[in-house]
């Protein structure tokens, strides 16, 4: 394995992480559950959803004032989904029982219980998982227990959208595998042939500079080509930056003089062997409202092409689980593992994170 950012001030002795930790999604990072608008306004009665987020059953829903909230989807008198019960604005009932639980996954009343029985159930509670809202989407931090190191920033928009676009697929593949296809310049000639989106069919030399970023690094600023539908809708040379974060953030900012694009693909662990896929397009260009019929069909194959080569590359990665990354088009892949690796010793260490990566300059072809 092409290995050049290998540090050498690694102590020999030091502590091994655990062995699983490596090929698991990060614990305390946030992560992309859906988006804002699927849970109503504030206090609706009608806006639980119930999702999964690394094996962990969670319930969203919106407080009275607005604010949203997680909570642990099972009751802890005999397990039932909370999300299988009502809401009333304020309070969720188990359908099993009748238990309510506030938004705060405080226990606020039994229904069973006669005047007479002494069992006190205001200690009881929901697990509650920090939520925030962002870029049009709810994330979640499904991490338990004391918070350790500095936690990856919620991706944010800095401009405002004069309309959106989003498209979610669920590939049948490792979240390491998914999010790898975020930062592999390699595949797109190949997997993302298509005529709108890249009519050359030729090779060329890409150069490009990348520079650590705070949980990531960065494809600076550069002019792009004009040869492509896409951008030939900005007008003049789009200039061009591509960020990637942790755990699985893709950020892509395009900028034609005053107008504005942006393309945001995050990756969500749902199982270990299930990852979520979501494509937003965010534009600040009104006129660009009229093409969303034509555009959502188009995202839409374009994550499916991701989708098909991830789950036969799964297949083969589950008969035989060694990749061998090979040349600088590979090393984005080689520093995600690299970043992985020091948010998880910077946790195991109660340290701050500190980014291992360098500037660089990367050639390859596409």
């Amino acid at each position: 394995m092409n290995a050049p950012f290998a540090n050498p001030q690694r102590p020999a002795d030091e502590a091994a992480l655990d062995p699983d930790a490596m090929r698991q999604p990060l614990g305390n990072a946030w992560y992309c559950v859906g988006q804002a608008r699927s849970l109503g306004t504030a206090g609706s009665r009608t806006g639980l959803r119930a999702v999964e987020l690394n094996g962990e059953q969670i319930v969203l829903g919106r407080a009275p004032d607005g604010t949203p909230f997680a909570l642990r989807d099972r009751c802890p008198h005999r397990g039932m989904a909370l999300s299988k019960g009502r809401f009333d604005g304020d309070t969720l009932m188990c359908p099993f029982h009748g238990w309510r639980f506030g938004t705060d996954g405080r226990c606020r009343d039994v229904p069973t219980l006669s005047e007479h029985d002494a069992a006190d159930f205001s200690r009881i509670q929901v697990q509650r998982f920090p939520i925030r809202e962002s870029a049009g989407f709810l994330w979640v931090n499904p991490h338990i227990g004391p918070a350790t190191g500095t936690v990856p920033e919620v991706p944010t928009l800095d401009f405002a959208p004069a309309g959106s676009l989003v498209v979610e697929l669920v590939v049948e593949a490792s979240f390491d595998l998914t999010t790898l296809s975020l930062v592999d310049p390699g595949h797109v000639a190949f997997v993302h042939d298509s005529w709108w989106f890249r009519p050359s069919k030729q090779l060329r030399e890409k150069v490009k500079t990348f520079q650590p970023v705070p949980h990531g690094f960065v494809m600076t600023s550069h002019a792009t080509t004009t040869s492509s539908p896409v951008y030939r809708l900005l007008g003049g040379v789009p200039e061009v930056e591509i960020e990637f974060r942790l755990p699985g953030v893709r950020l892509e900012r395009i900028r034609a003089g005053e107008k504005r694009v942006a393309n945001y693909t995050f990756a969500t662990p749902l199982t270990p062997d299930r990852t979520l896929l979501t494509n937003a397009l965010y534009w600040s260009m009104p006129a660009l409202n009229l093409l969303k019929p034509v555009a959502r069909p188009l995202m839409r194959q374009f994550l499916t092409q991701d989708q098909q080569v991830l789950q036969h590359a799964q297949d083969g990665l589950d008969r035989k689980p060694t990749m061998v990354l090979f040349g600088q088009g590979d090393l984005p892949s080689q520093w995600y593992f690299r970043l992985k690796r020091e948010a998880l010793e910077s946790a195991r260490d109660g340290r701050p994170f500190v980014n291992p990566l360098e500037r660089r300059e990367l050639r390859w072809r596409s």
